[in-house]
């Protein structure tokens, strides 16, 4: 786990959208779906559920934002 990817997870999950998260964070958006798919290898569960709607925190990913933020 990186650091980068801890920023990029928080970034995700509090603005909903991937796109704007990349934008916010002066990244591609390809380079942070990439980035957030190995975070969620490394963790072994799921941290989003997407949707048409957007991305939102799974339980456990609300859980990790909690740790993640401190």
């Amino acid at each position: 786990m990186e650091l980068s990817q801890l920023r990029y997870f928080i970034a995700v999950a509090k603005l909903g959208n991937m796109s704007k998260a990349a934008e916010t964070l002066f990244v591609s958006q390809p380079n942070l779906s990439t980035s957030i798919k190995t975070l969620e290898e490394s963790l072994g569960f799921h941290i989003f559920n997407r949707s048409a709607r957007g991305i939102v925190p799974t339980t456990e990913g609300k859980m990790f934002l909690k740790s993640a933020e401190i």
